[in-house]
């Protein structure tokens, strides 16, 4: 008889480990699903959010943690959400910016247990240049996208289900099957149920009912 992979406890999320290149990442085990988004976007809070948590996610308006690519391993083994540098950095030198994206870049295109990337947009102001650049970074390698069009508290429900349509049918228009979107507010929680929903079965899959990945997933 199968045995069913057990459910998420995304309460029981913990911090793993910060790295400022892909050298320094945890070894290949058999998933991540990365987050994504501009400064200020809302990432932080709605990581906390979805691990029901206050600090796991640090959340700041200056260059710090949110430099670097912070690890947390989710209750099963080898199952991890990743916090991405956020776009814009704050106020600090280009040289710096560029040392960064680079580190970003490379994490993008080299990290083979990356499933899915979450990009997270405040819906007042969705689609920016940076935004742009990820959705474009999605579209040339076929990797999953879902965005989050987070603070959606902000808006009534008329401009928050306009602003949710309109996003939608551009990107489908482009990446097909392999794009969602949805509205999100940390603030009301609203959403929350449907993004831990698309994480569980898109990370579930690859982990076996013994604790670590299946032969068909294994990365090795």
């Amino acid at each position: 008889m199968t045995t069913n992979p057990p459910a998420i406890h995304f309460n029981q999320t913990r911090f793993c480990i910060s790295a400022a290149k892909l050298s320094q990442c945890p070894s290949d085990s058999t998933a991540e699903i990365a987050f994504a988004g501009r400064s200020n976007a809302g990432k932080s809070s709605a990581i906390n959010v979805l691990t029901q948590q206050t600090k796991l996610a640090r959340t700041s308006k200056t260059p710090g943690r949110t430099q670097l690519l912070n690890f947390f391993d989710l209750n099963l083994q080898g199952l991890r959400i990743v916090d991405l540098p956020g776009y814009g950095y704050a106020k600090v030198p280009v040289a710096m910016k560029e040392h960064w994206q680079k580190h970003l870049d490379e994490y993008l295109q080299k990290r083979e247990v990356l499933r899915c990337v979450v990009l997270v947009m405040d819906i007042r102001h969705p689609m920016k240049e940076f935004d742009e650049m990820m959705v474009q970074w999605c579209q040339n390698t076929g990797m999953r996208l879902h965005v989050l069009l987070t603070k959606a508290d902000k808006l009534k429900r008329g401009p928050v289900q306009s602003t949710l349509l309109q996003v939608r049918k551009a990107l489908k228009e482009r990446l097909g099957d392999s794009v969602s979107v949805q509205a999100f507010s940390a603030l009301k929680h609203t959403g929350v149920q449907e993004l831990q929903q698309l994480i569980s079965e898109l990370m579930i899959p690859w982990y076996g009912s013994d604790g670590y990945a299946t032969d068909e997933h294994s990365t090795e």
